[in-house]
């Protein structure tokens, strides 16, 4: 029985540990964000590209759109809407994780080009411990 709850004891504590480390938060976070996003990008479907298409193909809206094939109603409007959206949330994903990619990039050749820069030669150090040297003789005069 001892055993057992050690077990337990354990799989709840390393489950406390997952869930207080920062990428879990950071995920939702992102979750949250991704589904106050979601509905932006149905509105922009639904009520603003939809309509503009549905003006263009003689249509009032998409979702309406349907064939019946035996007796089932295939809506298939509904589905190229839902396409239409998942295309918006797709490309937007993209744009944000490219400008991501792009800063991590720039840190990196920033990060590359400090550590590049030469070391200073043997009469470089000299000089800094001469210079040093005087200016220490000069304060305590």
């Amino acid at each position: 029985m001892k055993h057992m709850r050690e077990k337990t004891g354990g799989f709840f504590a390393e489950f406390r540990k997952f869930i207080a480390r920062g990428n879990v938060m950071d995920m939702a976070v992102g979750v949250i964000i991704g589904g106050a996003f979601k509905s932006i990008a149905d509105s922009l479907t639904a009520d603003i590209l939809m309509p503009l298409l549905g003006i263009l193909t003689n249509q009032i809206t998409f979702s309406n759109l349907a064939v019946n094939v035996g007796g089932a109603v295939i809506g298939y409007g509904k589905f190229l809407e839902a396409v239409l959206n998942f295309l918006i949330m797709a490309f937007a994903v993209f744009c944000i994780v490219k400008a991501i990619n792009s800063f991590h990039r720039r840190l990196e050749r920033q990060e590359t080009a400090q550590a590049a820069a030469p070391a200073p030669s043997q009469e470089e150090r000299l000089l800094t411990e001469i210079r040093d040297l005087l200016k220490a003789q000069k304060e305590e005069r």
